[in-house]
């Protein structure tokens, strides 16, 4: 017997997607691998061109049970949510969102911290079709003034997956729905998990599925979750552009989902102990973690969020080289893109290279760092001995 209680978001995670409609009396969804769904007669195949929604065989484009579990779980974890698409990967996660609701002559505002390939898209291909970009301080107050006649969308990303400004979310929804504006987070670092971004105003939840919702470094995948509103608008671009994710990645996915509770809570625990530790590093000018006290916005991720990843950033007093010569010393880290995996990673970035309104001049350089699930006090070590090497590179 089932209690009526709402579940916590830890139970969410297992039970979410596994209702008997899609996956049978198993534990887990089958792999479908199917591209042509047979019908019985002409009738029946007519009969299957109506109803576009998951849970409904047309073919293999639209899905099957093993990507229809895993966009249902994905849904059920963000409170007031209609329905989940998937895409082969965050960027056309991020790129199916904004061509859902943009159109040539509209403006998208988009922070200044975003991610680098929503930067390229907006300035490369949604520029050509005539969609003009402006970008904002992410730690603007003035909201209001964001705003013009030609505004329909603004994407944000709260923290910054390079410098971790917060950004008031709610505040920023406010004055988006008072101007009729389309509002998008990017809401890879912190997950549906640690913050649920539909009931704080958000009309689009976008993941990049790679990180922390495969979690082992051998998917790519992105997801956008929505309301009612503006679903049917995101299915039918989805399917318009020919969007789809294999059986296979999606299978991956929701097993890797099961286990997000008890990852993210590791990945947070080590990731806020070294970022401690950091601090009180003679070569560390400033540590980027929302979850510090010391770190701006600290007070709108302590009453927005429920938790914090592994993902953070740190300024190393040195200049490019010595930061280099820090990075190849360590021998726990790799050195190479994205995050979320089991594995830590370091990785030295350039901000300055990604800002348009409002110039990125902290002296030192920036080394963001993806905290892993190896034990904390080798990380440590390892970290300890690449400071020491890099003093007399």
């Amino acid at each position: 017997m089932s209690s009526d209680k709402p579940q916590k978001p830890a139970t969410k995670i297992v039970t979410a997607g596994r209702s008997s409609a899609l996956t049978g009396p198993v534990v887990n969804v089958p792999v479908w691998r199917a591209s042509t769904h047979l019908y019985e007669n002409v009738a029946a195949l007519e009969a299957g061109k109506s109803g576009n929604a998951d849970g409904r065989f047309f073919y293999g484009r639209r899905g099957s049970p093993t990507q229809w579990s895993l966009a249902e779980a994905l849904t059920e974890m963000e409170p007031g949510a209609h329905g989940t698409m998937l895409y082969p990967s965050g960027v056309a996660a991020i790129a199916c969102a904004l061509l859902s609701v943009l159109k040539a002559g509209d403006v998208l505002l988009m922070t200044d911290n975003a991610y680098d390939p929503s930067r390229s898209l907006a300035d490369g291909f949604l520029n050509r079709f005539g969609v003009e970009t402006r970008y904002f301080d992410p730690l603007t107050a003035d909201y209001d003034t964001l705003f013009c006649g030609r505004t329909k969308a603004i994407l944000l990303e709260s923290p910054g997956s390079l410098t971790f400004e917060m950004q008031d979310i709610p505040a920023i929804c406010a004055a988006a729905k008072k101007h009729h504006v389309v509002t998008l987070l990017d809401n890879t670092w912190a997950t549906s998990y640690f913050h649920t971004a539909l009931d704080k105003g958000i009309d689009m939840a976008i993941l990049s599925c790679t990180k922390y919702i495969v979690g082992h470094s051998d998917v790519m995948m992105g997801s956008v979750t929505t309301h009612a509103k503006y679903w049917t608008k995101l299915r039918q671009t989805a399917q318009q552009l020919g969007q789809t994710v294999s059986p296979d990645d999606a299978y991956l996915a929701s097993r890797g989902l099961r286990t997000l509770s008890v990852r993210m809570k590791a990945h947070e625990a080590s990731a806020l102990q070294i970022a401690k530790w950091l601090q009180a590093q003679p070569d560390v000018a400033a540590v980027f973690h929302p979850a510090l006290p010391e770190c701006p916005g600290h007070d709108i991720w302590k009453r927005d969020f429920t938790g914090a990843s592994g993902l953070f950033s740190f300024i190393h007093k040195g200049d490019a080289a010595t930061a280099a010569a820090f990075v190849d010393a360590l021998g726990l880290f790799g050195i190479g893109y994205s995050w979320g995996g089991f594995e830590s990673l370091a990785l030295p970035v350039q901000p300055e290279k990604y800002r348009s309104a409002v110039p990125w001049d902290k002296e030192g350089t920036l080394i963001r760092l993806q905290i892993g699930l190896e034990d904390t006090d080798d990380l440590i070590t390892d970290l300890e001995a690449a400071f020491m090497m890099a003093r007399g590179a």
